[in-house]
């Protein structure tokens, strides 16, 4: 058996989510019936990490066991042409055993993407957030600063959450405006259920003046998801980077990869 590592992209908005359940279509479902059809026997991939109903990805990383001997241009031309439109491996790297696309890899990185306009978009309407009130980029990017570090995460994380610890490393949390659109980057060792979408949902609130930028702060220290925000719409969050060591021999450039809309930032 070989173990090889993909690199997956797809736009989240027809699916319920990335992982194999018993109602509705999800990315691995698809994924994995593109991948039996290559490899002649039947497949199952292990993710970088989960994504929800709706949620994007630039790079999303498995890997997968087999035994088929097949070029690497198969795994990528030949599954995309099994694949939907909304989904596409874009490179493929045979892997050691000892690789693991979840546990190997030491951060993830998201991009939330924020449409803040009077009158909601209609090009694009799942691929992006929407806030019809004005807001104030300062008093967000302030309560941003005060999230970064290690922390108890617990105002921000699910009900159904099934993570250990609701302990974090937040590296980063930056929060800029071009024009109508407000990008949120956010990267960690890890990320908890619905952290990222309830981080954004408490910055817009403080951001059209509902709450100072001290409630962020506030809100780490109480530890109750009750007292936060309402968990912000899924359609303007990307999975964009996944990282991992330069020992697994990953091509390095592909692990992070911006979405082809909204602000050019980077």
């Amino acid at each position: 058996m070989s173990r090889i590592a993909l690199g997956v992209e797809y736009d989240g908005s027809a699916f319920r989510g990335w992982q194999s359940q018993p109602v509705g279509p999800t990315v691995q479902d698809a994924l994995e019936a593109a991948l039996s059809g290559i490899a002649a026997h039947p497949v199952r991939v292990q993710a970088s990490g989960r994504t929800d109903t709706g949620v994007h990805a630039t790079v999303q990383v498995v890997h997968f066991d087999t035994d088929a001997v097949r070029p690497d241009s198969a795994w990528v031309r030949g599954c995309n042409a099994l694949l939907p439109p909304s989904v596409a491996v874009r490179w493929a790297q045979p892997v050691s055993d000892e690789f693991n696309a979840r546990f190997s890899a030491h951060s993830r990185s998201y991009r939330y993407l924020l449409f803040n306009s009077p009158v909601r978009p209609a090009l694009g309407a799942t691929l992006s957030g929407w806030f019809h009130r004005p807001l104030d980029i300062a008093p967000m990017a302030e309560a941003a600063r005060a999230l970064c570090g290690e922390h108890d995460f617990s105002a921000f994380r699910s009900s159904e959450c099934q993570a250990k610890s609701p302990v974090r490393t937040l590296h980063r949390l930056d929060v800029r405006r071009q024009g109508d659109w407000i990008a949120f980057d956010l990267g960690a060792n890890a990320f908890l259920h619905h952290m990222v979408r309830n981080i954004v949902g408490a910055l817009v609130e403080i951001g059209c003046g509902r709450r100072p930028a001290g409630w962020a702060a506030e809100l780490l220290a109480q530890r109750d998801r009750r007292l936060a925000a309402p968990t912000f719409s899924p359609c303007g969050l990307y999975l964009v980077g996944v990282g991992y060591d330069v020992r697994w021999g990953l091509p390095q450039q592909a692990l992070h990869r911006l979405p082809p809309i909204g602000p050019s930032l980077d």
